[in-house]
This record gives C-alpha cells, sequence and structure tokens, in this order.
C-alpha cells in the first residue's frame, strides 16, 4: 500500500499547518486586546520578547490611540521591521552580544516608565535566550556557556528556566520591578507544557520558579563544569521580595493547536497534550503505540521533548524522533511527523522531520548509515537524504512541538 503514502504525508502537512494556523499570535492578540488602546495621562509602553514577537507587536500597534512607545526582541529568522517601533535582533538558543544589547534596551525603556504609563509586554516562547541580561558577576559569555550545558543535558524547560532566572535581571518577573511604578499587563503566547506562566520565557512578569538552591539541586550532575562565576552567583543566598504582580492572560496555547488538528480531521484523537522526557525513551512508547493502531487511525501529540547531545551532528529533538521512528521497523503503512512550531528544530533551518513506512529503505538506498548518524546526534542529515525534513522558515509563533500519527 505504499501509493498511500503520498496522500497520507500531504495529510499530516495540512493538519501541521493548521496547528500553526491555530497559533497565530496577531488574531490570538486581537481577540484579547481592547480598542482603543491608551494610557489617559501618560504613553502606552509595548514591549515585544520572543519568535511571535514581531506580529503581536504590529497587532498591538494598530490598536493603539495616542502616544506610543514600541520596541520587540526576537530572533533573526522572525526580525524584521515595524513603522513606529525598534526592532532588535538576538540570538537564539544561546545568547550573544545582540542580545545583551536589547536586553539594555529593554531596561532601559522599562526604568524610563512613570505611574501614568501603560506597560504591556507582549511575550511568546524564545524570549530566555533572546533577553540576556545577566546578574552582577556573571559575564554574557559565562552565561552562554552554561546555555549550552544546559540544552546538551536534556534539561526540560522548566528546569532550563528556572536556572535562567537565577541568572539575569529580567526573569521571574524582573520585567515588573524595573517598571515600577507603572503597572504592567501582559498577554503570552505559551510554548511550555502545562503553560506554566512562571517558565513561559522564564516568565519576565511572573514570579519565579524557585530559589537559587532550588537551582543547584537541578544542576548536581553537571555542577562542576559550569563557569565559576554562574556557581558564585547560585551559592549567595537571597532574600529579595516577590516582584509586584502583573495582569498576566494566556492567549495561546500547545493545546488550543492540537484541538484544530482535531476538528480538522473528523475521528483525530489527541493522546497527550504533555509529551514530555528524551527522544530515546518516548520513541519505542510511540512505535509500540503505532502497531496496536488501525487503519485509518489520526494521532495527535504536543508537548516538548528532550535530547541528550553526545555526538557532533545537527539536529534536533523533532528530527530526533521522526528519525528514530523510521528505524522502529513499524509495520504496515503509516506517516509520522514531529515538527516545531516556531520553525525551526534545533539549530537548523528544519522546523522537524515527516517519515513514513518507506524513510528508512529512502535512507539506505541513498547510501548513509542512520544509525550512526544517529548515534552522531546527526538526524538531520538522515532525513534530508530521504526527503524527510520539514522546512517552513520561521512561522512567527511558538507553542512548542506537535505530532501527528496516521495509519492507512
Amino acid at each position: 500500500m505504499a501509493h498511500d503514502i503520498p496522500s497520507l504525508r500531504a495529510e499530516a502537512l495540512r493538519l501541521f499547518q493548521i496547528a500553526l494556523k491555530a497559533a497565530d499570535p496577531a488574531a490570538a492578540l486581537r481577540r484579547n486586546l481592547p480598542k482603543p488602546l491608551s494610557a489617559p495621562e501618560g504613553r502606552v509602553i509595548l514591549i515585544a520578547v520572543g519568535k511571535a514577537a514581531c506580529p503581536m507587536l504590529e497587532e498591538a500597534l494598530s490598536h493603539v490611540d495616542g502616544p506610543v512607545t514600541a520596541l520587540a526582541v526576537t530572533n533573526p529568522e522572525n526580525h524584521r521591521d515595524i513603522p513606529g517601533a525598534t526592532v532588535l535582533p538576538a540570538g537564539h538558543p544561546v545568547p550573544n552580544e545582540n542580545g545583551l544589547t536589547a536586553a539594555r534596551a529593554v531596561a532601559k525603556l522599562l526604568h524610563s516608565a512613570t505611574a501614568s504609563d501603560r506597560v504591556i509586554a507582549l511575550i511568546s516562547g524564545g524570549g530566555s535566550a533572546l533577553l540576556p541580561l545577566p546578574v552582577p558577576g556573571v559575564s554574557l559569555a559565562d552565561k552562554a556557556a552554561t546555555s549550552k550545558i544546559l540544552l546538551g543535558a536534556g534539561f526540560d524547560i522548566v528546569q532550563m528556566n528556572l536556572i535562567r532566572q537565577q541568572l539575569s535581571q529580567l526573569k521571574g518577573g524582573g520585567m515588573n520591578v524595573m517598571a515600577a511604578p507603572a503597572s504592567v499587563e501582559a498577554h503570552i503566547l505559551s510554548d511550555v507544557v502545562g503553560d506554566d506562566l512562571r517558565a513561559i520565557a522564564s516568565g519576565p512578569t511572573a514570579s519565579p520558579i524557585g530559589s537559587k538552591s532550588d537551582a543547584r539541586a537541578v544542576l548536581k550532575d553537571v555542577w562542576d563544569s559550569l563557569p565559576t562565576s554562574v556557581q558564585s552567583a547560585l551559592s549567595v543566598e537571597t532574600t529579595a521580595p516577590l516582584p509586584p504582580a502583573a495582569k498576566n492572560q494566556l492567549i495561546c496555547s500547545n493545546r488550543m493547536s492540537l484541538e484544530a488538528m482535531q476538528a480538522a480531521r473528523p475521528g483525530a484523537q489527541i493522546i497527550d497534550d504533555r509529551l514530555e522526557g528524551n527522544v530515546a525513551e518516548i520513541a519505542p512508547r510511540l512505535a509500540r503505540l503505532a502497531q496496536s493502531t488501525l487503519p485509518g487511525d489520526v494521532l495527535l501529540f504536543g508537548g516538548e521533548t528532550t535530547v541528550t547531545l553526545t555526538g557532533t551532528g545537527k539536529g534536533g529533538r523533532n528530527q530526533d524522533l521522526a528519525l528514530r521512528m523510521a528505524m522502529a521497523q513499524i509495520p504496515g503503512t503509516w506517516v509520522f511527523l514531529s515538527g516545531g512550531t516556531d520553525g525551526r528544530d534545533g539549530p537548523t533551518d528544519a522546523a522537524g522531520g515527516l517519515v513514513d513506512s518507506q524513510s528508512h529503505a529512502r535512507m539506505l538506498q541513498s547510501g548513509i548509515d542512520p544509525a550512526a548518524l544517529l548515534a552522531n546526534n546527526d538526524a538531520y542529515a538522515a532525513l534530508k537524504a530521504s526527503d524527510d525534513l520539514i522546512i517552513t522558515g520561521g512561522t512567527g509563533t511558538n507553542v512548542a512541538d506537535v505530532q501527528v500519527l496516521i495509519r492507512a
């Protein structure tokens, strides 16, 4: 039944596009922002941070009536000029000097706010890396080195952002502190499983996830590899008061995208909207599930897995998961898609992978050794050889990852 594969692949891609459309940040913000948007005795200060910063800022600007100052910080793939605003590119997933410059610009704007101003934060995933303003004593280079260690060690996003909050002046409610006496309201697009507002972009308008001692406990297995300045910063206990409360509103999430896919395909089942864990453990579980499916079954998943880096190849968690499914020798005719809604999986130009029951054979026919590439964390090369990469470019949104399994 190999002739069914092209239509199954087309359907999986159609559902992925529906997931992206459901995560459209401008449409979500349009439903939640008042119009007109004003500050009767001052100015509106718009600060957009994350992979969806540009579409969110453009939508917010269309609502403003009166004086406004607008600043956006986003990754290079989603960077574009916006009339009436300053848009700064910053490094992702590893912080860079552009990010430090952008973070300083955000801090300066927040410090300029008065009690008459209305500060509106537009927050989406990616903000953790995009706004690196290290605490005193920690350099940008040391913070970047720490990010690389965290990314390679398989920490989940909540663990990573718990640590980042303790090393940053803007995270864990830092925006609220800097904006005082102005109040802060935030409209948030979630890329975090469970939608914990403290973890999305490291919670710049939320309370901290935990303490320094909590961060040290999470880091115990990699502590000795951390820069000395980071060890010192995490070892000095502080009793800083909780930041002023902001009015936080969730406007878009992974679950909403899954429900949109389900509505677009009658009979589709949302199996797991909290798919987490290392792909090396997740893939066998999904492969066993695939073997028990019936013809016509469409299974949907969402969340954010992790991958442990031991090789020198190129890829990401979605590509790694797709490659493992291709190699699982699942009988019958099927397709499996795993994609990041931001359009970027790891440090590559791919959103993820779309494999099918013939993918492994295509890889072998191309002359590559998929097992060797997988062992070297080089899923990108394997999927490229079988023409199974998903290339979307920057999508301007980010609600974590979605997976689609379709059985013929």
